[in-house]
């Protein structure tokens, strides 16, 4: 009986690993020439042109969020001071099928990540309609660096942890040699805007009303199975303990 309970005990803790290995996905660390980090699970990053832009693998998630990154060689007019006045201000731009937009400001401050001071800010459709954008923009050497990311507002709160994290492994550094990097007289944050050729449509496709997204249903099923198979063995381990302890 000691035996039996032994091996169903181990088959029960096979099954919460194996499962376990499923949910759970590791971040991948990203690096370039000038910065380095963790991404969320799942991302992945390719050069686009001169910047390199992150998304989520899963072509449903693909379309709430995206990450830009883009260093041009420092001039004058790069410096925290000059960034942080800027990103205090309402962006003005027309969006892609012409329409006028303004942004709206939640805050910009300066902030210290890993020792390395950056600007830290958030503003609402100063990139994409409808969508949230944080920027991060510094200084190093004869840089200047901006990292944005951008969130569907209506899925913002579900991300804000995976941007914290990400920030909280981000390094600056300036490589000797060559560097991908735009010219001195360039305007930094107009770096980042979403790559030619990939519209907002293009990057965040939307399903059409009445078409089937097999995506969803499919993350629903697997969490269903991982519920009735977590739950049945800690039943089964249970009734173990139970048995034992009843001495049969």
């Amino acid at each position: 009986m000691k035996r039996s309970f032994q091996m169903i005990s181990q088959i029960t803790v096979c099954v919460f690993l194996l499962l376990g290995s499923n949910k759970l996905a590791h971040a991948a660390k990203f690096a370039n020439q000038f910065v380095e980090f963790e991404l969320p699970a799942k991302w992945q990053c390719s050069l686009e042109g001169a910047e390199w832009v992150c998304q989520n693998t899963d072509a449903v998630k693909k379309r709430e969020a995206i990450i830009i990154l883009a260093a041009k060689l420092r001039g004058e007019q790069d410096t925290l001071e000059a960034y942080l006045d800027y990103l205090k201000q309402p962006k003005r731009w027309t969006s892609i099928d012409g329409k006028s937009v303004q942004s709206e400001a939640k805050y910009a401050r300066s902030a210290d990540v890993n020792g390395h001071p950056w600007i830290d800010s958030l503003h609402l459709e100063s990139e994409i309609p409808g969508f949230y954008t944080r920027y991060l923009a510094t200084v190093k050497e004869d840089i200047g660096v901006l990292l944005t990311y951008s969130v569907n507002k209506d899925k913002h709160t579900q991300y804000v942890n995976d941007f914290e994290n990400l920030t909280k492994t981000l390094r600056v550094f300036r490589k000797a040699g060559g560097l991908n990097a735009a010219p001195a007289n360039q305007n930094l944050f107009g770096l980042t805007k979403i790559p030619e050729g990939m519209s907002p449509d293009s990057v965040f496709p939307v399903t059409p009303k009445g078409a089937s997204d097999e995506h969803p249903k499919k993350a629903k099923d697997d969490d269903t199975l991982w519920y009735i198979l977590v739950g049945g063995a800690a039943v089964v381990a249970l009734w173990i303990i139970r048995k034992k302890k009843r001495g049969y």
